[in-house]
């Protein structure tokens, strides 16, 4: 829940918005829904470039792409998240795309070094809003779920010359 900032002028041309004002709160609604979102139990108020959602959403995961949705828009600035969620879960960080970024360096921006070839999950946190993993712009703001804590390293013996040697019965 919060306030989360976008680029007004860039995202999905929606009716009615334009880069001044954001769409009517009927057509984020439809927009989100384009999306496959249920946006059933979901309010929504317009005020400007500003957007107000309150409501109930299935899920964490749910909630984020209904804000996603309606803030990847012409003419949002910002997006105030009062959803309340059923299922709760641990809420993702947001990332906005910059120029020349790709879905890789962001999941080394945001994983670690080495870790480029998990943006398929920065993917898949992303879809239906996302068609392929290529198709992203600058200014346009992308859900990154958190990383799964990193396996402890294995463990380890020394053996008489001082080289290390994996513990018997490790199956990692």
């Amino acid at each position: 829940m919060g306030l989360l900032s976008f680029i007004k002028g860039v995202g999905e041309k929606v009716f009615g918005s334009s880069e001044a004002q954001a769409a009517p709160a009927d057509q984020l609604k439809k927009e989100a829904e384009k999306h496959g979102l249920d946006v059933s139990g979901v309010d929504v108020k317009v005020d400007g470039d500003k957007v107000t959602v309150t409501g109930k959403a299935l899920s964490q995961e749910e909630a984020e792409k209904i804000i996603l949705a309606m803030g990847n828009t012409m003419g949002v600035s910002q997006i105030d998240n009062q959803l309340a969620v059923t299922k709760e879960a641990e809420a993702s960080n947001f990332y906005t795309v910059k120029k020349g970024d790709t879905l890789w360096k962001i999941a080394e921006h945001e994983y670690g070094a080495a870790h480029g070839k998990d943006y398929n999950k920065i993917f898949e946190a992303n879809k239906p809003m996302l068609s392929h993993p290529d198709k992203i712009y600058p200014g346009q703001v992308l859900r990154i779920p958190r990383s799964p804590a990193p396996k402890p390293p294995r463990p380890e013996a020394t053996t008489g010359g001082g080289a290390r040697r994996p513990v018997r019965g490790d199956d990692n």
